[in-house]
């Protein structure tokens, strides 16, 4: 006993003609042979499918079987689908699949996917910034050598497949006769072959040139990162194909001060024990100038001091990392009599003698913070 159309498509009667198609290809595509090699049961899951989709789809033959079933087909009366094979299923419905697994379907649905666009080969170069380039963004022009189609160049149709891309081949199978398609060897699937070449051009027609790109780079880039610059990379050969992209890695050149940690940045800040003891202003280095900052009397050599919103930008908008300063107290390697007789006294001086309080963290609660 057969099964209901409906029923195989996974519909209702009250189906549209869209719904039906898009119904069909769905199990088509789940039940193709090319997918299911060797699979007797996905073959005739198959061509159920399509016998349901040509009554379905037509009108006319719809409105027989929702009155008489499938007795409305049995005898050839009205020319059901029952009898379909591959061949028939191919040729009628091919053009179901459209675009479906890369332009063209499965092998087995001939003239699907037809000329290609050729697209030309990446080009990829280095650029170096600086820290304060990364931080501010920067819009660099850099020379390459691209290739491009020479001036006068001219092609034509590919005689081998006609210029549609694709050599068909047609095999006889335990299904029946299975119809393939190959890019074309001959144009690479481009659909075109040279025809005029100008005098100093390659065997495709190109020529290799130089070509100044502007390229805008973001605030925030990451040494390593890749950014591209659509269409200025090299040309490709024909009258329907496209440029390759331009592909820029970016090199980060270290600054001399200022170490960077993802968005944020430390810099080291030395200060003497005078400064320490006395407290001092101090000039800092950021990526937007010189700040000043003021150290209190008595800070302690490890203290870190942030300065909120003065590092790098976030590359997603999420506002500026911060500027880290490490305070470090530089101790002398060398005293003069009268310097170290004062140390000397002060060595006992209640002052001198280490009294950490609550609020002075130690250095793992620094690191904690300093990531936090």
């Amino acid at each position: 006993m057969k099964k209901d159309f409906y029923e195989i498509l996974g519909i209702s009667k009250n189906a549209t003609a869209e719904e039906i198609k898009k119904a069909y290809r769905k199990k088509a595509i789940e039940f193709h042979p090319d997918k299911n090699p060797g699979n007797k049961e996905a073959e005739e899951k198959f061509k159920e499918a399509a016998e349901a989709y040509e009554v379905l789809s037509d009108a006319n033959k719809k409105a027989k079987y929702d009155q008489y079933g499938h007795q409305a087909f049995d005898g050839g009366g009205f020319g059901g689908g029952h009898h379909m094979n591959m061949d028939d299923i191919f040729s009628q419905f091919g053009d179901i699949f459209g675009g479906a697994f890369g332009g063209g379907g499965f092998s087995g649905f001939g003239g699907g996917g037809g000329q290609r666009r050729v697209k030309g080969s990446n080009l990829r170069i280095k650029v170096k910034l600086t820290l304060e380039e990364i931080a501010n963004g920067v819009e660099k022009k850099v020379k390459v050598k691209r290739k491009v189609q020479a001036k006068g160049v001219t092609y034509r149709t590919c005689p081998t497949c006609n210029g549609s891309g694709q050599i068909m081949k047609v095999a006889n199978t335990i299904l029946g006769r299975m119809q393939t398609a190959t890019t074309c060897h001959i144009c690479s699937g481009s659909g075109q072959i040279l025809d005029q070449k100008p005098a100093g051009a390659d065997a495709q027609g190109m020529l290799l040139e130089d070509d100044t790109v502007s390229i805008k780079i973001p605030a925030g880039v990451v040494d390593g990162m890749q950014l591209k610059v659509a269409n200025k990379g090299n040309e490709a050969p024909g009258s329907n194909s496209i440029p390759g992209d331009l592909i820029v890695a970016i090199e980060e050149i270290e600054h001399e001060f200022l170490k960077r940690e993802g968005e944020n940045l430390h810099y080291d800040l030395y200060i003497s024990v005078a400064e320490a003891a006395l407290g001092a202003s101090k000039d800092i280095e950021t990526v937007s100038g010189k700040v000043r900052i003021k150290l209190e009397e008595g800070i302690q050599s490890g203290k870190i001091l942030r300065l909120k919103g003065k590092g790098i930008p976030s590359l997603n908008s999420y506002g500026n990392g911060d500027l880290l300063v490490h305070v470090n107290v530089w101790t002398p390697k060398t005293l003069s009599k009268e310097q170290k007789q004062f140390f000397e006294k002060m060595l006992t001086d209640e002052n001198f003698i280490p009294k950490p309080e609550k609020s002075d963290k130690s250095f793992f609660e620094k690191v904690k913070d300093m990531f936090s």
